[in-house]
C-alpha cells in the first residue's frame, strides 16, 4: 500500500535502478543537498508504506547508493524502479535569509521587472547536472519560458505574495 497524501513532505530523490543483488538502489537526488541523504536514518518511498529504515547509504556521485532494512534483493529492488523517495517537510533543515527550497519555489507567479507584469508561473526546476538550475515557466499562449537560476535573473522571491521577481535576460524571451 502506498501513500497517497504527500503534501507534508518533499521529494528528494528518485530510484533509477538496483544496484547488486542485495537489495540496494541507486539514487537520482533531486535536491542541492544529496549529502544529506547519506545521513538519514528513514525515507518515505512512494510505493511503500511508512518510513523505510535505512541500512547502509554510500555516495556514487552523481548517484547515492541506499539500501533499506526491508529490501534484500535486487527483485525487491527492481520494483521500486521510478518510485520517488521523500523526507517530512518539517525535517529539513531551516535556511539562511535569501534561501529558498526549490518546492517551496514551484507555483509562484514570475514578474517581470522591467514590464512589472506576470509573465507567468514557475512550473518546475530542471537540474541540468552542471552549475546551473533552469526555470520552466509556463505561460499563457506561449510556449514555456526557461530561465537561468541566477541571481542576476532571480532579482527577488515573496513566497507570502507568491511573487518571483525576475530580470529576463536579452533575447532569451526570442529563443522560444
Amino acid at each position: 500500500m502506498s501513500k497517497e497524501d504527500w503534501s507534508d513532505f518533499v521529494a528528494v530523490g528518485e530510484i533509477t535502478a538496483p544496484h547488486g543483488v542485495h537489495g540496494a538502489f541507486r539514487v537520482y537526488p533531486t535536491t542541492d543537498y544529496p549529502h544529506r541523504l547519506l545521513k538519514r536514518k528513514t525515507i518515505w518511498v512512494q510505493s511503500l508504506s511508512g518510513p523505510q529504515v535505512i541500512r547502509q547509504a554510500q555516495a556514487h556521485p552523481p548517484l547515492v547508493i541506499l539500501q533499506l532494512e526491508n529490501i534484500t534483493t535486487r527483485d525487491q529492488a527492481e520494483h521500486l524502479r521510478g518510485a520517488t523517495l521523500y523526507v517530512p517537510i518539517d525535517s529539513l533543515p531551516p535556511l539562511g535569509q535569501g534561501e529558498y527550497y526549490w518546492f517551496q519555489l514551484q507555483g509562484l507567479s514570475i514578474r517581470d521587472i522591467s514590464s512589472q507584469e506576470i509573465i507567468g508561473t514557475l512550473n518546475k526546476v530542471i537540474r541540468t547536472g552542471a552549475n546551473q538550475d533552469v526555470f520552466e515557466v509556463m505561460r499563457p499562449n506561449k510556449p514555456p519560458l526557461l530561465l537561468p537560476a541566477l541571481k542576476s535573473v532571480v532579482l527577488h522571491v515573496d513566497l507570502e505574495a507568491g511573487i518571483m521577481d525576475v530580470h529576463v535576460p536579452e533575447g532569451l524571451d526570442d529563443l522560444t
